[in-house]
């Protein structure tokens, strides 16, 4: 169970800090089902309800400074996506966000930054679909390096853009 003023990690919201754990007086909804309400910490004016008994599938704690700091000295380590057709690429993309796992969008963004260079090397524009994806992963994973570290997004930003960019 998560405490309030705990942060955590809800899937596509990114990182929230628990405001209450409370039943919701709301029309249709279980009065004796208690909820988590989170604010997530770089979505302003947003609030977040999820039921405590179903958290442990869309909820997790952000992750240790020595686990952000782990997750940055490897991430020469972790490999790319492969995928056999463009076409697939978004799927494998989406897989990888939902699996709300900091290795995995690290994966999604050295893949497409990879892939980004190719195209501007060909002369060619990032694709719709990589610069989506990118910057959901971005958003996703500086947020949660940010706060476990406690310094900005930009200083994360651009220690992680230091990394990818030397491999």
């Amino acid at each position: 169970m998560f405490k309030i003023g705990e942060y955590v990690v809800c899937g596509n919201k990114g990182v929230c800090s628990v405001e209450d754990i409370t039943t919701l007086d709301i029309t249709g909804v279980d009065k004796e089902r208690k909820y988590y309400i989170l604010k997530p910490k770089y979505l302003s004016g947003s609030t977040v309800y999820i039921p405590v008994d179903s958290a442990k599938d869309s909820m997790r704690k952000v992750m240790q400074p020595e686990e952000a700091r782990d997750l940055i000295g490897h991430i020469s380590d972790i490999p790319l996506l492969t995928f056999t057709d463009d076409k697939l690429s978004e799927q494998a993309y989406k897989e990888c966000i939902k699996a709300n796992s900091c290795e995995e969008l690290v994966r999604v963004l050295k893949t497409i930054y990879l892939r980004k260079q190719k195209r501007i090397q060909a002369g060619r524009k990032v694709t719709a679909v990589d610069a989506k994806y990118f910057h959901l992963a971005e958003e996703n994973l500086y947020g949660e390096l940010a706060v476990s570290l406690g310094i900005s997004r930009d200083e994360v930003e651009a220690c992680i853009a230091g990394v990818i960019g030397s491999e």
